[in-house]
């Protein structure tokens, strides 16, 4: 699915990043989203800026595509991004249902910047009671409740036809 000007949407997720990082907003990630040869959505880390961990470029990217085009979805689209995405921006790169990714850096290029995400995969593939990261499961009446409503509104959608 890659774009005919592919070249262009990855020289513009590098530009952001290297704009991003001296500007001193975050790392040097930058990402373009592109859906039929235009740019829908762009980012770079703002970590720093906006004291936020979650604010990685992919996300940022991900964020603008979606204000921009008033949608929780973006299938049909790719992110051209400076980094290969880490588990995070992956998870959110899938829920976003992006059809592909392309990245100039590797997460090996990363860890040698000081960007090492190798514990949190190795965390990730571990069932959540073996995690380093204390979990406990706590049932609750109301959280399930939550769960019935929203079953109860998918089917009242599907019934009138209507989106959720």
């Amino acid at each position: 699915m890659q774009d005919s000007g592919s070249r262009s949407f990855m020289d513009e997720a590098a530009r952001l990043a290297i704009v991003g990082m001296k500007r001193g907003d975050g790392g040097p990630f930058g990402a373009v989203i592109v859906r039929q040869g235009a740019i829908i959505g762009q980012g770079w880390n703002k970590t720093f800026l906006r004291k936020d961990p979650s604010a990685h470029a992919e996300i940022q990217a991900i964020r603008d595509a979606c204000a921009r085009l008033d949608t929780l979805e973006l299938s049909g689209a790719a992110m051209y991004c400076s980094g290969e995405p880490c588990p995070m921006c992956l998870s959110a790169i899938y829920w976003a249902m992006l059809d592909a990714v392309y990245f100039a850096n590797t997460r090996e290029q990363a860890a040698l910047c000081g960007f090492d995400d190798a514990k949190l995969y190795a965390e990730l593939r571990l069932p959540w009671k073996a995690r380093a990261l204390s979990m406990a499961h706590m049932p609750n009446e109301q959280a399930q409740e939550a769960f019935r409503i929203w079953e109860q509104k998918k089917a009242n959608a599907l019934t009138s036809g209507k989106m959720l």
